[in-house]
């Protein structure tokens, strides 16, 4: 059986306004939005040198006039099933305001329907764990009302992951090599030197 778009359009700002009036659960959000993210260094990214490209658009198997009262949208970095083990403190929460998942924003944009990309340059105080994007677009009042993602909703498709910033540079290991060069060297030289020294004096 199916119901006419009005139905559904009255249903879902019903929702709408319910989650304003009590909170908002991320199982009363409709997935309006359609998300990908993609890098043309595959699924493994470093934190402060790598970019990512996320896009993302209205999904039009939904009838016209839902996003009618979306303004804004958040594009955040959330943290894989994977990652989120023995770690309460990424906890998936149904309640938004409790939800530890998606702790990293990425960037926040007026809403548009359609033709949106953004080029995000991973932030250097990101950790090293599994990832994906997920958009939330907002209403007047600042509540969520939609989301899209770039996987599937059990989140096991289309992840990535982000290796941190360890502070070992490459310039500190080519140091390392030369004064580790340099010791042996010397050690060589100094050995050389005090045999030459044991022979002379033998000599005489």
């Amino acid at each position: 059986m199916e119901f006419p778009a009005v139905f559904l359009v009255g249903y879902l700002m019903l929702s709408c306004f319910a989650a304003s009036s009590f909170g908002v659960t991320f199982s009363s959000l409709h997935k309006t939005l359609i998300v990908s993210a993609s890098s043309p260094l595959g699924h493994v990214l470093k934190a402060g040198e790598d970019e990512l490209t996320i896009k993302w658009e209205f999904n039009q198997t939904f009838p016209p006039g839902i996003d009618s009262t979306y303004k804004t949208l958040k594009l955040k970095l959330c943290y894989a099933p994977e990652s989120q083990k023995d770690r309460p403190w990424r906890k998936t929460v149904d309640d938004l305001k409790k939800d530890k998942t998606c702790q990293h924003m990425i960037a926040a944009r007026p809403y548009n329907p359609s033709n949106n990309s953004f080029v995000w340059k991973v932030d250097r105080d990101i950790p090293s764990a599994k990832f994906f994007v997920r958009a939330y677009v907002f209403d007047g009042q600042e509540v969520e009302v939609g989301y899209g993602q770039n996987t599937d909703s059990s989140k096991i498709f289309d992840l990535f992951t982000i290796r941190a910033i360890t502070g070992h540079h490459a310039s500190i290991d080519v140091a390392s090599v030369c004064f580790s060069v340099f010791s042996v060297g010397s050690l060589a030289g100094f050995y050389y030197m005090e045999r030459r020294k044991g022979k002379i004096s033998q000599r005489k």
